[in-house]
């Protein structure tokens, strides 16, 4: 028996969008090991999106799945869980100010998995030298400078060997240099039977062929339509 979509939209017709306006039933599925490269120009929507995605939008008609099992469905432990096998980068950073940035990175393993601090600090560590930092950052994120905090960023949505990861624009526009690591790690992620989904509202990342996508599609207020094959 087929392993099941690890996201399915089933003419999910969410009760609000990000700009209130109507969006139509979406419906479309991401299998085992697929990445679906999104071009969604607004940071809003797109997030809004990835929140769709891990059952965070209600729904007013049809279903949104994740492995199989119905968001809408299951009890609110069971969500938690379930959420704990995402890993996402977040549009608007996610950071907690207060804790260092190490913290911040190793704090949803530390919640859902049952790895000790020393084991996520060594996988961490291993992680983050393939992106091209020296380590752990222990300065607090605000005192990272850009391109590290997308660094570690990226990190904490890898570590963990998440089933899907979500990546809100995870360049940010300008850092091409995170390309080859992050390229690197979608392939290992995708090896092992993850999926991913890169939401972008970057020309030069929509336009790179090189970016082995299964889906391309565009997110706009007519919903999710696929991209043509000039585009």
């Amino acid at each position: 028996m087929p392993a099941p979509a690890i996201i399915e939209l089933d003419k999910a017709q969410a009760a609000q969008s990000p700009d209130e306006l109507p969006v139509p039933p979406l419906s479309w599925q991401l299998l085992p090991g697929e990445l679906a490269l999104i071009e969604a120009r607004n940071a809003q929507t797109a997030a809004w999106f990835a929140d769709l995605c891990c059952g965070l939008v209600p729904l007013s008609d049809g279903a949104a799945r994740f492995a199989g099992h119905d968001w809408a469905a299951m009890p609110s432990d069971y969500i938690a869980a379930l959420r704990g096998r995402i890993g996402r980068v977040f549009a608007t950073g996610g950071w907690v100010g207060f804790l260092d940035t190490a913290t911040n990175i190793l704090l949803p393993q530390l919640h859902h998995s049952r790895a000790s601090r020393d084991e996520l600090n060594a996988l961490g560590t291993r992680l983050a030298c393939s992106f091209g930092l020296p380590g752990l950052p222990l300065e607090n994120p605000g005192d990272l400078a850009p391109i590290d905090l997308a660094r570690g960023a990226c990190v904490r949505a890898f570590l963990g060997d998440p089933v899907l990861l979500l990546l809100e624009s995870p360049l940010q526009g300008q850092f091409e240099e995170l390309l080859p690591p992050l390229l690197g790690a979608l392939a290992d992620a995708r090896q092992r039977g993850a999926a991913a989904i890169w939401l972008t509202r970057s020309d030069i990342v929509w336009s790179d062929r090189s970016i082995p996508a299964n889906h391309r599609l565009r997110l706009r207020e007519r919903g999710l339509l696929p991209a043509r094959r000039s585009e």
